[in-house]
């Protein structure tokens, strides 16, 4: 069966999306006409919205997104001049960029930085992990703090506006699962991202809901799909709001995925060289970004790559880092991008790493370091900008930007850009409020 999230998301109304999305059990009980009528499709604007998405070239976004918040000043913006309790126990090593210099336990990426471009200055001024995320994923700033989106995630944006850039694929995927704050809001479920939910690091690695089931043959789905275009002639005599048109867009979608082989052969990345898959890194984090790389050189639009949340280094930062979580990030990262450079593809992906905020520059009592988000550190690579550069600066204690400060709708303008999307286009929420992509930010004039 095709399930499009790995839990179930209800409309306005109660109607669980799941319900018409096991597109893989079309019996009759599932398709009454009152079932098809009380849809109410909150997607029914996506259809409409599709008049006014980007007819951008194949262009496509991973975002690699460091759940927890990663520690700038042991990565990107090392203060080596710093008192000890700042500075920490990392040093500063060169790149191939005269004067950018980055951490000691980022080796790989310092080979080729002339490939990556260092936002330092990015911040903003939320430290909760889950408004600071909402912001970092969609632009807004949320006031409560909620475990779920309160406005629509920047890949949902970007599936609605943009669609797959290849027919048969999702426009919008996350792996190896589902990230928090990386739904669609009051866009509709129709936008929510597709998610395998399995580690590719496995060999059985598989995203089974992709294919039919054995007791439902090709033949047996066509006459069920006959039978629906049946009853929708009659349900487009009683329906004349049109409600329902951007369910029939998801429905289509979805029969698309699991009658055709394009997504299967997409996530197959046993398909892959073994010997690409060690530059990568055999762990979840590097086969992910080698999945994400295969998803968007196929025709998906945003893949969202979850590197865990193990960021949250307030205990023992510096063990954590250098044992663990830096040189993961290091092969992982260096590997996609040299892939994607190799490829000739650093024009048609864009790639975008970052958490929800920095580290607190002092080290706490128990060695680590807390939330910090009047400073961060935003990585781009690719996306036809220009590479090589360190954008921005902090002050000694890296604890607060001395120059050109950038915002999240700065960080999320300058993808939407890319992708050839007005990020002031508005969009209507639940109460049929009119509400821009983003509400503040323009493109990061530095990255071109």
């Amino acid at each position: 069966m095709l399930t499009l999230l790995g839990n179930s998301a209800r409309t306005c109304d109660g109607v669980s999306r799941r319900n018409f999305l096991r597109v893989g059990s079309l019996g009759l009980g599932g398709l009454t006409l009152p079932n098809l009528l009380r849809a109410r499709a909150g997607a029914a604007e996506g259809d409409k919205a599709k008049a006014g998405r980007s007819t951008a070239s194949r262009k496509s976004v991973i975002l690699i997104y460091l759940a927890g918040g990663p520690s700038h000043i042991d990565m990107y913006d090392l203060k080596p001049e710093a008192p000890a309790e700042f500075r920490g126990e990392f040093k500063p090593i060169s790149t191939n960029v005269p004067g950018f210099d980055i951490g000691e336990h980022l080796p790989l990426q310092s080979r080729i930085m002339d490939k990556m471009s260092v936002v330092r200055s990015a911040c903003h001024t939320n430290a909760g992990h889950g408004m600071g995320s909402q912001w970092m994923q969609t632009g807004w700033h949320a006031t409560i703090e909620v475990n779920d989106n309160l406005y629509p995630s920047i890949g949902s944006v970007v599936s609605k506006m943009k669609g797959p850039n290849e027919p048969g694929l999702p426009a919008y995927c996350n792996v190896p699962r589902a990230l928090s704050f990386g739904k669609a809001a009051y866009l509709g479920a129709s936008y929510n991202p597709f998610c395998p939910d399995g580690d590719p690091n496995q060999p059985n690695f598989e995203v089974k809901n992709l294919r039919l089931p054995g007791r439902v043959p090709a033949d047996r789905l066509a006459k069920r799909r006959n039978l629906v275009a049946q009853i929708d002639t009659i349900r487009r005599d009683i329906d004349t709001k049109g409600d329902l048109d951007g369910l029939d867009t998801f429905y289509r979608e979805a029969m698309t995925m699991i009658t055709d082989d394009k997504a299967i052969r997409a996530f197959d990345i046993n398909r892959e060289d073994p010997r690409l898959r060690e530059r990568y890194g055999r762990t979840d984090l590097g086969q992910s970004c080698l999945l994400a790389r295969r998803l968007c050189e196929a025709g998906v639009t945003f893949v969202a790559v979850q590197a865990g949340g193990g960021w949250d280094t307030h205990g023992d930062n510096f063990g954590q880092l250098k044992k663990k979580l830096l040189p993961t990030y290091d092969q992982a990262l260096t590997g996609l991008i040299e892939d994607i450079y190799d490829r000739g593809l650093q024009d048609d992906i864009l790639v975008m790493s970052y958490g929800e905020f920095g580290r607190t520059p002092r080290i706490n009592s128990g060695a680590g370091r807390d939330h910090w988000p009047q400073a961060m550190s935003v990585v781009f690579s690719g996306g036809g900008m220009k590479m090589g550069q360190a954008i921005g600066t902090t002050d000694s204690k890296a604890e607060y930007p001395t120059s050109k400060p950038y915002t999240p709708g700065c960080i999320l303008s300058t993808m939407y850009r890319y992708l050839g999307i007005d990020h002031h286009t508005p969009f209507y929420d639940h109460a049929r409020r009119p509400l821009p992509i983003l509400n503040e930010g323009e493109p990061i004039a530095e990255l071109g």
